[in-house]
């Protein structure tokens, strides 16, 4: 069964922007694209730099700030070395003004 948790408000996730939150110990990263929001892990796979203080790049990518590698915001797939193992993604909801996701 999926449990729904708020993380906080929409406007704490500016268009284009990423912001770190806790989701029950665990650091995720949701950022906002063209006014959609993706959740995922916050920690990069390849070197644990906080995906959080990276950068989003064209195509709804997030690239870690330590080595550069690349992950697809949609599906956490590892898009570029030198990360090859993926990040887990989150669904994201809104609801009025506020930012939920489902976890397993």
């Amino acid at each position: 069964m999926k449990t729904r948790v708020i993380l906080g408000s929409v406007d704490e996730v500016p268009e284009g922007g990423i912001k770190r939150f806790d989701l029950g110990g665990r650091p995720i990263a949701v950022s906002r694209v063209e006014g959609v929001f993706y959740a995922i892990d916050d920690t990069c796979t390849h070197a644990q730099a906080s995906l959080s203080e990276g950068k989003l790049l064209p195509d709804r990518v997030i690239q870690c700030p330590r080595h550069g590698g690349r992950f697809s915001l949609a599906t956490g797939k590892a898009v570029r070395l030198p990360a090859f193992t993926p990040v887990h993604t989150y669904p994201v909801i809104v609801e009025g003004d506020k930012l939920v996701v489902e976890t397993p």
